[in-house]
């Protein structure tokens, strides 16, 4: 039995005036409050109760121990349900992080969405596109790409693919050549994500019985942020990989456009993954944006596919 359990009995024998009500309050034998009371005793080197067989009383040192009991165990109290109410209860500030660009297009309508559900959650919320410790960075929870991750033991859950499109503008195209096979692209330089990032490479698939088509990139200006490399490639300097939601109004416009429609090519995806450092024990707010975010994403899936999206701008490219 461990002494604030100990504090809880004396309480109750004090406001019982009993040992054996108090054992009953607590679904003990009445012999181990006895005990219970003889080792506080002890430790406080005073007697607490004059015991009869009738009655129980107060010693002075008990009635000045009581009084300082009661503020410990009422502040022990208060302590506890403030907890237990923040895993019942979405409150409090929830801290998260995002990657600036992969969740332009579904981070204010999901944070919007979220706020109005649990409108006692206070949101702190930072972009960024470099690696991230939740732990050691204070975050409760990522919106991140794989890479971002730097520890092993964070839970990830798949919250939607991006898939991305070979694009790039007609000024270049005009400048040097149309690629009409993949082995064509050695000629040609892109604005890719950094080597550290993602591999400097595009791997197409060959038709059954052939060998895939790796092809290596050769490029002369890289950067981990996917909005700027789209400008640079609207600007003339070559042919990017990049989210088709971020591109589908340039490929509608005639501003971009699709490079070897007909050859497919592997990992030509992005994963947003919603992270956070456990399983067990989530607190409310965590929990809570967690259900949210997973039933947002579905419903974005559902209702309009990204390879739906670009299969449109190409339709109305080629129109």
């Amino acid at each position: 039995m461990d002494y604030i359990d100990t504090l809880r009995i004396f309480r109750s024998v004090v406001e019982a005036r009993s040992f054996t009500r108090a054992a009953d309050m607590h679904g003990l034998a009445t012999p181990v409050v006895s005990r219970a009371i003889a080792r506080l005793e002890k430790r406080l080197g005073s007697r607490l109760f004059h015991r009869t067989t009738r009655a129980v009383s107060l010693t002075e040192a008990a009635e000045r121990f009581y009084d300082g009991c009661c503020r410990v165990l009422d502040d022990l109290d208060a302590l506890e349900a403030g907890a237990t109410e923040q895993t019942r209860e979405a409150n409090g500030v929830l801290r998260l992080v995002a990657h600036t660009t992969a969740t332009v297009n579904r981070l204010v309508p999901l944070i919007s969405s979220f706020k109005r559900a649990h409108p006692k959650v206070t949101l702190d919320v930072m972009l960024t596109e470099r690696q991230v410790d939740l732990v050691a960075d204070g975050y409760d929870l990522g919106l991140v790409l794989p890479f971002m991750l730097n520890n092993d033991t964070t839970v990830t859950k798949l919250l939607e693919r991006i898939p991305l499109a070979l694009v790039t503008s007609p000024a270049y195209l005009a400048a040097t050549s149309t690629p009409r096979h993949p082995a064509d692209l050695a000629q040609h330089v892109f604005v890719p994500m950094p080597p550290s990032l993602r591999k400097p490479s595009l791997t197409f698939r060959g038709p059954e019985g052939e060998d895939d088509v790796t092809v290596q990139l050769k490029y002369e200006i890289a950067s981990n942020n996917p909005e700027f490399n789209r400008a640079m490639v609207l600007e003339g300097f070559g042919i990017g990989i990049l989210p088709v939601a971020l591109v589908q109004a340039d490929l509608a416009a005639g501003r971009l456009v699709t490079l070897l429609d007909d050859f497919p090519i592997s990992d030509m995806q992005i994963e947003i993954r919603l992270a956070y450092t456990s399983r067990t024990l989530l607190p409310a707010k965590v929990r809570a944006f967690i259900d949210h975010a997973t039933e947002f994403f579905g419903g974005v899936t559902h209702a309009q596919p990204h390879t739906q999206a670009l299969a449109d701008a190409q339709a109305q490219q080629v129109g």
